[in-house]
This record gives C-alpha cells, sequence and structure tokens, in this order.
C-alpha cells in the first residue's frame, strides 16, 4: 500500500501553530513518501448584519470589499508561504496544492464537505491558534470535525510527537478495525511502530464494586469471556497491519489490565511509553456514545496533551 497515494488536507490558518501540521508531516512521512496535501483556508464572512444590508452607502460598501480584498490578499499569501515551507522541507511543488474559499455553513462544516468531495484520507488540524483566545476557537473547530466528519478521518495534533510510536486502540467492534485498517494505510511505507492496544474493561465500569462483592468469582468469568470475544479482533488487527505492509517487526499487541476509565488507561499508557500518537475508533462498542464525545473520545481529545490523535469514523 506504500505506493498508493495518500491525501492529507490541512486546514490553515498562518498561525505558529499551524506550523506544527507541516512539521507533523515531515515527521511522519518525510519528503520521499508518496503523499498529496492540499492546503485550505476558509474565508471567515463578515457579521450578516454587515454584508447583507443593503440600505448602506457606497462608501461602507466600498470599505466592506476593500476589506474582503485583503482578506483574499492575505490568505493567498499564508498558504503560498506553507507551500514554500514543504517544499523547503523537500516536498514536491507539483504535489501541493493550495485553496482558499468563502465560508458557506460553518468553517468546520465546509473543511468536513470539501474534504469528503475530495475524498481525503485524512484531516490534519492543530488543536491551537493564534491567541489563548484561538485556542479555544481551534479547540471547538478540532470538536465539530469530529462531529461533522463523518467519512474522512481527522487528525487533532497538539505539538509534534515526541516519538513516531503509534497507539491504535482496539475492542470487539467494527469500528475499530476501521481504525486499525486507516493506521495501516497510512503508516505503510513509514518508519512508524504500531501497538495494538486493548484495556481490559473491569465490571466496576457497569455496576458499583459493593454490589459486585455478592458474586467475588464473576469478575474471573467476565474477564475470560471478554478475552475470549476480543481474541479474533486482535488477530484480525494484526493480519491487517501485516497485508497493509508494515513490518512485523513494528507490530505490537498489548493487554491491560483495566480501571474504571478506559481514556485514562489509553493516556497512561501513551505518556508512560513515550507514544506520539493515539489511533482509535470515533464509536465503541456501544455503537452510540461510549467512544464518541463520551467517556473516552472526548476525554483523550481535551487531555492529549503534546499527543496526536486520530479519529476514525
Amino acid at each position: 500500500m506504500e505506493n498508493v497515494p495518500k491525501l492529507i488536507i490541512i486546514p490553515y490558518d498562518g498561525s505558529k501553530n499551524a506550523l506544527k501540521s507541516l512539521d507533523y508531516l515531515g515527521f511522519i512521512y518525510g519528503p520521499r513518501h508518496n503523499l498529496k496535501i492540499i492546503l485550505l483556508y476558509v474565508l471567515p464572512s463578515l457579521p450578516s448584519i454587515l454584508a447583507d444590508d443593503h440600505s448602506i452607502d457606497k462608501q461602507n460598501w466600498a470599505r466592506l470589499a476593500a476589506v474582503e480584498k485583503k482578506h483574499t490578499i492575505m490568505a493567498e499569501r499564508m498558504l503560498a508561504e506553507a507551500r514554500t515551507m514543504l517544499v523547503k522541507k523537500g516536498f514536491e511543488e507539483e504535489r501541493i496544492q493550495t485553496v482558499f474559499r468563502k465560508k458557506e455553513k460553518g468553517i468546520a462544516r465546509d473543511i468536513c464537505r470539501f474534504s469528503q468531495n475530495k475524498q481525503a484520507d485524512a484531516v490534519l488540524i492543530t488543536r491551537r491558534g493564534r491567541t489563548k483566545f484561538e485556542d479555544f476557537f481551534m479547540g471547538e473547530i478540532s470538536s465539530k470535525l469530529v462531529e461533522y466528519c463523518r467519512t474522512s478521518p481527522v487528525w487533532i495534533i497538539d505539538g509534534p510527537p515526541p516519538e513516531t510510536k503509534v497507539l491504535v486502540c482496539v475492542d470487539s467492534s467494527e469500528n475499530a478495525l476501521r481504525a486499525v485498517d486507516h493506521a495501516g494505510f497510512m503508516l505503510s511505507g513509514t518508519e512508524c511502530r504500531v501497538t495494538l492496544f486493548h484495556t481490559m474493561r473491569h465490571l466496576r465500569r457497569f455496576v458499583p464494586l459493593e454490589a459486585l462483592e455478592a458474586a467475588p468469582d464473576l469478575e474471573k468469568l467476565w474477564k475470560k469471556k471478554e478475552g475470549q470475544q476480543l481474541a479474533p479482533y486482535m488477530e484480525k488487527a494484526r493480519e491487517m497491519l501485516l497485508n497493509a505492509g508494515l513490518p512485523e517487526d513494528r507490530i505490537n499487541t498489548k493487554i491491560v489490565e483495566g480501571s474504571r476509565s478506559p481514556a485514562d488507561d489509553i493516556l497512561k499508557e501513551a505518556r508512560d511509553n513515550n507514544y506520539g500518537n493515539i489511533v482509535l475508533g470515533r464509536r465503541g462498542l456501544s455503537g452510540v456514545k461510549e467512544f464518541f464525545m463520551g467517556s473516552v473520545t472526548s476525554k483523550i481529545l481535551n487531555r492529549a496533551v503534546g499527543l496526536a490523535t486520530w479519529i476514525i469514523q
């Protein structure tokens, strides 16, 4: 799969933190990888109370037009600078496209629609913006991308990863296997090392510990049943990575005794063992919210400081 081109779209705002997206590509792939890149800038629009007010006099219309023109020039300049930076990193100029467009439905929705139309393999965005206020704004945009992008995986980075080690979270769900499939494709041809990771769910996640005291052997039975259910998924995940072209000596599996919080377990594993990237499916076993903006995904997105988080739809 390493010879199949990968298309990554980078929403870009010209901030110093946005530059980390460019650094991340170089860190994970390097310039010789078969990569296509689209740098996308969505032009925020003026408030409709101004832009749609036809009673405004000609002088103010001219001012509005001047602001819009300057904004367009600024967007073209920022995108050109980003493209030049990628070229200096060794990426081929003809494989880098720059696009700017006016906001239509909303920045996050417009990015998702553009990515879907382009059939992008991933949307790569930084968590932070230009200022502390924009850190909040960019965090809101990244969360909305996870919510709205139903086809394109979303990669959210928070600083350059300390290692090219990737932690792929696996449970006994089809969405987890989609995450593995995405990781295999996107990491084929790289130097990344991958660990297939599962945190065993304790029955305390379902009922209070005090209630479990009535049946002390039930936890052993639960672990046995969960292990039996998980085993074919872990084996299938490993096969998928091998079939994608990842070398066997760069693939590991790890199953840990879980706490009450799978998000805590995942983050602890990533930090304790110096992983730079976490890959997980948007939904897990519940099929609804267990792996989406609830006790797992939202916690990881909010607390994955210094990590890259890939959310697979």
